[in-house]
């Protein structure tokens, strides 16, 4: 098994579900795609192909952690970009219906793109701004989308009772300074935070995930 699916199984494992071969060759094509296709149109940074297991894919798997016993019903990817994390999300969890939000016209043009490419029929694709939608939602995922503490308002707004949001912070060996102030904005809106650590050994380096919960 190559290096980078290692790094997915890592990941997938880590959050409590094991990718079958079928799922793989899913997230291996949708990696070929990014590099060939999303990179050279400016979805990703010129220098991420070489990274794109690690920093993205993989990365993205993490946010199935919010989620240890059954995954969501539907789930709603904020500024989904060119489909982190939604697309991987999606791909380990075939039957939750994923949508994809971003309001950029070309990346939703490259979404549609790479959704019919690699045939997922568990994904829908809008564009719009976050805080126009007005629906509530069993799960919610931002990777870098937004601000952190817009996310939490967000989130505190679109989740419905019993529902789960997970952003991510960062990549580093230390969560960003001002997470304990971030976690009393949560609690202050009714939510239940949840500073999760992903060690090291999963990926190159240690990742922070904000797990999100409003009470059933």
């Amino acid at each position: 098994m190559r290096k980078s699916t290692v790094l997915a199984q890592r990941a997938a494992s880590w959050a409590g579900r094991e990718l079958s071969p079928g799922q793989l060759g899913l997230l291996t094509k949708y990696a070929d795609w990014l590099c060939l296709e999303a990179i050279p149109a400016g979805g990703l940074g010129p220098r991420e192909g070489e990274r794109v297991w690690s920093r993205h894919l993989a990365d993205s798997l993490l946010f199935a952690g919010g989620w240890r016993a059954d995954p969501p019903g539907e789930l709603l990817d904020v500024g989904s970009g060119v489909g982190l994390p939604g697309i991987p999300l999606a791909i380990l969890w075939p039957q939750t219906l994923v949508t994809l939000l971003d309001r950029g016209g070309r990346r939703v043009r490259l979404l549609y793109r790479v959704v019919g490419m690699l045939g997922l029929a568990n994904v829908v694709i809008a564009q719009g701004d976050a805080f126009s939608v007005a629906d509530e939602w069993e799960g919610l995922v931002v990777r870098g989308a937004l601000r952190a503490p817009e996310v939490v308002g967000l989130t505190a707004r679109l989740l419905q009772p019993g529902g789960t949001g997970v952003l991510g912070l960062s990549r580093r060996a230390q969560p960003p300074e001002r997470t304990s102030d971030l976690m009393g904005i949560a609690r202050g809106l009714g939510l239940e935070p949840e500073l999760v650590e992903v060690p090291g050994e999963v990926l190159d380096a240690p990742a922070w995930l904000l797990i999100m919960r409003v009470s059933a």
